[in-house]
């Protein structure tokens, strides 16, 4: 049997180090968001002033704007609520490739297989943001919820 001392000494260590790991990853956590943040916001900033030297703005490049919205509203609401919200992981890919689809009919002007995968990939995506919605409404996450109370 333990010393009384020593099973208290035992969890303060315990304590200690869980208390300087937690502060560790959380400074990372919030130094990388802030990064990240900062990355968004540098190439749309970047975007925009090619945009305004070219003197005009291509679907493209609007599409390519929204690209940056959307991740920087990811990078805000995982900021705020520590969760990934995979929702918007979904939008940007559907913007993306939205932006190769108009990209390639301007280019090539005809009809081809890559017409439909692209489209086809669309349809998956938004077909998955429709299982994800109706999930998350009749199956709330309490384990989320018990998180972001913490």
């Amino acid at each position: 049997m333990k010393p009384r001392w020593a099973a208290t000494a035992q969890k303060d260590i315990h304590d200690f180090a869980d208390g300087i790991g937690n502060l560790l990853v959380d400074s990372f956590h919030y130094l990388a968001l802030f990064a990240i943040g900062a990355t968004i916001v540098w190439s749309a900033v970047a975007a925009f002033l090619s945009m305004t030297a070219k003197g005009v703005a291509s679907i493209e490049d609007i599409l390519l704007l929204f690209i940056y919205l959307e991740l920087g509203a990811m990078v805000g609401i995982y900021f705020k609520t520590n969760h990934m919200p995979v929702r918007f992981l979904i939008y940007v890919a559907m913007t993306a490739l939205t932006r190769l689809l108009i990209a390639d009919v301007q280019l090539h002007h005809r009809p081809e297989a890559n017409l439909l995968y692209a489209t086809g990939a669309i349809l998956v995506l938004a077909l998955a943001t429709l299982v994800i919605r109706i999930g998350s409404t009749r199956f709330p996450s309490v384990l989320g919820d018990e998180a972001a109370k913490k």
